[in-house]
Order: structure tokens, then C-alpha cells, then sequence
């Protein structure tokens, strides 16, 4: 018990850290600086934060300077080059290279795929049997109860809750792997994020862990978003800021869902499909 408490303050101070990473991605954010924020010694601060978040404080600040690249390109309005130098790069080339590592394509490209997939959707249509689907389409889900691991600590650490939850389902049969969201990610203090199993067969009632939760039911605006995990929160921004508005909807008080349809354990990131489930109700 001693181990679990001193693992969860851990992660709690090292979770103040990102957030205030995520808060002003372009300071300078300076070791001594963030460790003093963690409480922690900056000699042993560097070996912790690795631990904890599962990378390095400066690979934090580049994934969310890069997350923030991947919001302005989405917006439009300034050109590669400019979104370049407002994430801290010097040249297009070294832009072009690190967005490519980070979102597996170049930044024109990610712009132009956005742009087709969502911005050019238009208002809100239902594909018909025969024609090629909407890049957002509307749907009705049914309440669902699932087994839940809520996550604790820094964004960069959602993929290990992931794989304990997975190590928590163990043999047993899943028909839906999940990510369940509310509340804003740029205000960590409220962000709730749950990974999340939907399954037929019975899981023990003693796991302290585990949580049964209800997503409810409703309308929701589906879009299928192709390629790695890292275009997510950019892809979802999109929908709220560019989409919604002209869809004829408005967003509705439930969880934002992520629906994964694959695995990165067996596709490569490129081959990844993941719907994003936006919860909405007809604007009044």
C-alpha cells in the first residue's frame, strides 16, 4: 500500500509539471525550474520524470509544441514556414522532419488531410448504402457498461494505462476497446480520461482498480480518423472548432469517446483507424 501511495505522489507531482508544459509550450522550461515545481531534487528530478511519464522533459516539450503545430496547421491562416517558427523551429526542413517523426506524415500533408476529412464535410450527412461514407456521420449509441481504468499522471503516460488495463482483461473476450474523455485536456486539473473494455464474461468484483462505468447513450458525430494516435487531439479540435458550428447541432454534456478499431500491436501506425465519438444534440 505504501509503494501504491508513494507511486500515486509521484505521478501527481510530476503530472504538475506537464501541465504547466501544456499551460505555456513555449517558455524555456528549465530543468531546475520544473523540478523545484515537482519538489523534487534536481539531480534525482531528470531519472523520475523518465520514469514516471516514460520520456524525457525535453521530448514532453517537443510532443507538445508539436501537438500545438498540428491545432494551427488544422486552423489555417498561417503558412508551414510560420507555424514552424511559432513551435520553435528555425528552418522548414527541421519543422518538416520532427512533425513528420511525431505524426508519421509532413505537415502539408497532415494540413490537406485534415482539411478533406473534416473541413471540407460540410454539414452533418448520413452515408447511404452504396456511396462512399461520410468523413463524419451521425449516429444513435445505445447505454454501454464497461470495465474502466482511469488514468492518473501525465498525457504522455495513457498508453500504459492502456496496457494495464489489457494486463486486467487478461484471457477474457473484448468486443470494444475504449478511451472515454471529459472535461478540457488543457486544463489537466479537470481532464478525466478513462481506458476503457466492453466485454461479455465476468471480471472480478474485488479489483480496488477497476471501475464499472455507464457511457450513456445518445446522438453522437462520428469521424474515423486514419493514421497514428498522435493526430487525435488535433482531429477532435477540428470537429469542435470547424465542424460543429455548421452542422446544425451543438455539442451535448456527455463523454467524448474514442473507439479503437485496431491495434498498434498489430498494424502499422499508418494502418491505425480510431472513431472519434463527439456527443451532440440538435441545436435548438
Amino acid at each position: 500500500m505504501k509503494t501504491r501511495c508513494a507511486e500515486q505522489d509521484y505521478r501527481e507531482r510530476v503530472a504538475r509539471v506537464v501541465a504547466a508544459i501544456v499551460a505555456d509550450p513555449m517558455a524555456e522550461h528549465r530543468l531546475d525550474d520544473l523540478a523545484r515545481l515537482a519538489h523534487f531534487s534536481p539531480f534525482h528530478f531528470h531519472r523520475i520524470y523518465h520514469g514516471i511519464a516514460g520520456e524525457t522533459v525535453a521530448t514532453t516539450v517537443r510532443r507538445v509544441r508539436l501537438a500545438l503545430a498540428t491545432r494551427l496547421l488544422t486552423l489555417g491562416g498561417r503558412s508551414i514556414t510560420q507555424v514552424g517558427l511559432a513551435v520553435g523551429y528555425e528552418s522548414p526542413q527541421a519543422f518538416t522532419r520532427a512533425f513528420g517523426q511525431f505524426t508519421g506524415q509532413s505537415p502539408r500533408e497532415f494540413q490537406q488531410q485534415m482539411r478533406e476529412a473534416i473541413l471540407a464535410a460540410g454539414p452533418a450527412r448520413q452515408g447511404k448504402d452504396g456511396d462512399a461514407p461520410a468523413p463524419v456521420r451521425i449516429v444513435e449509441r445505445l447505454a454501454q457498461p464497461v470495465h474502466a481504468l482511469r488514468h492518473r499522471g501525465p498525457f504522455s503516460t495513457i498508453p500504459h494505462t492502456h496496457r494495464r488495463l489489457r494486463a486486467h482483461a487478461g484471457t477474457r473476450t473484448i468486443s470494444d476497446w475504449l478511451g472515454i474523455s471529459s472535461h478540457d485536456p488543457e486544463v489537466p486539473s479537470e481532464f478525466r480520461y478513462y481506458a476503457a473494455a466492453a466485454s461479455p464474461d465476468p471480471w472480478p468484483a474485488d479489483d480496488a482498480e477497476l471501475e464499472m462505468l455507464d457511457i450513456p447513450g445518445g446522438l453522437y458525430a462520428v469521424h474515423c480518423l486514419a493514421g497514428p494516435y498522435s493526430r487525435i487531439n488535433a482531429a477532435v479540435h477540428a470537429l469542435y472548432a470547424q465542424w460543429l458550428p455548421g452542422s446544425g447541432y451543438e455539442p451535448d454534456d456527455r463523454p467524448t469517446l474514442e473507439h479503437y478499431l485496431n491495434s498498434p500491436r498489430q498494424v502499422a501506425p499508418a494502418a491505425l483507424r480510431t472513431d472519434l465519438l463527439i456527443p451532440i444534440r440538435p441545436a435548438d
